[in-house]
């Protein structure tokens, strides 16, 4: 007769055997997932290494590339401003080097720099835009017509749009020498800009860093933005230049590409840290006189690298 001691040592034997063979199991399985995720991994680095050979390798011809155009870019750029006017306008966070580099590239274009305008941290930080406003509106030069736009950006490239920029047509100032330090020592008390000695010019380059950052960027881009369009309606034209980030949603750049109403009449670049784009901002200077525009540069949202060349696949 089978007895319940019997019953019980078969079901324990049961489960003891399940037991062993799902451990059993279990470890075979951990050895060929291992042994998969090893070969994934190995796979991966390989691919982490041919990409990254693969950017070095661009790297070197990038380099190569800007080298050449830093050693051409005098002859490229002979005559095409010959005896016209840049004022230079940068922002707090733009690079002394490259001013001073597309400071030299304008001259070996034939042109003049009549003088440096810094815009201050203060002039497109938004819980100052009422102060700027009212501060450009008293420093209004007789005669001189301002849009209805109520923006501060809008309003201030209006006011040093009428002082730093010789009349399109003519050459001639828009506004007498006295308006001129009027409103430059107005702005200045005010913190919103630094200047020294500078005269009308015909055309403008406003230098910018890369995008804005922290609360408010994006107004802060957009003053910027729109400055640098009122001032390209003040003159015979002008060029928003900046760094690869400018581009970007909260760059000044960026700002600009995204409207249409300001890219019909403002050219920008976004590679004037390289000497590729500090030649294209020259040859867009040259645009500009010619009444043409362009977004220039390496960013997405450009539509060449310089005047004249397309991108790759447009």
């Amino acid at each position: 007769m089978i007895s319940l001691r019997y019953h019980v040592v078969s079901i324990a034997a049961c489960f003891l055997a399940l037991a062993v063979g799902v451990v059993l199991g279990s470890t075979a399985l951990n050895g060929s997932l291992m042994s998969g995720l090893s070969n994934q991994k190995d796979d991966l680095a390989k691919q982490v290494s041919d990409l990254e050979g693969q950017r070095n390798a661009l790297n070197a011809r990038l380099t190569d590339a800007d080298a050449f155009a830093g050693s051409q870019g005098a002859r490229i750029v002979a005559g095409l401003l010959d005896k016209r006017s840049v004022v230079l306008v940068t922002t707090e966070d733009a690079k002394p080097a490259d001013r001073d580099a597309l400071k030299q590239l304008i001259g070996q274009s034939g042109a003049s720099v009549t003088g440096e305008v810094q815009l201050t941290a203060a002039f497109s930080d938004p819980s100052k835009s009422d102060q700027l406003r009212q501060i450009v509106t008293r420093l209004q030069p007789a005669g001189v017509q301002f849009p209805t736009a109520p923006d501060s950006g809008t309003l201030a490239g209006a006011l040093l749009g009428s002082v730093l920029q010789l009349n399109k047509d003519s050459a001639k100032p828009q506004s007498s020498p006295e308006e001129l330090t009027a409103a430059l020592s107005g702005l200045t008390d005010g913190g919103f800009v630094k200047a020294g000695d500078v005269k009308p010019a015909q055309l403008a380059v406003v230098l910018v860093g890369a995008q804005a950052t922290g609360d408010g960027a994006g107004d802060k881009a957009s003053t910027i933005a729109r400055f640098a369009t009122q001032l390209d309606r003040s003159g015979a034209g002008t060029v928003l230049a900046g760094t690869p980030g400018s581009a970007e949603g909260t760059g000044a750049l960026g700002v600009v590409r995204a409207d249409t109403s300001a890219t019909s009449i403002l050219s920008t670049v976004d590679n004037v840290d390289t000497s590729a784009g500090r030649i294209t901002t020259v040859l867009a200077l040259r645009e500009q006189l010619e009444g043409a525009s362009g977004r220039y540069g390496l960013a997405g949202n450009a539509q060449g690298p310089a005047p004249g060349v397309k991108q790759p696949g447009s």
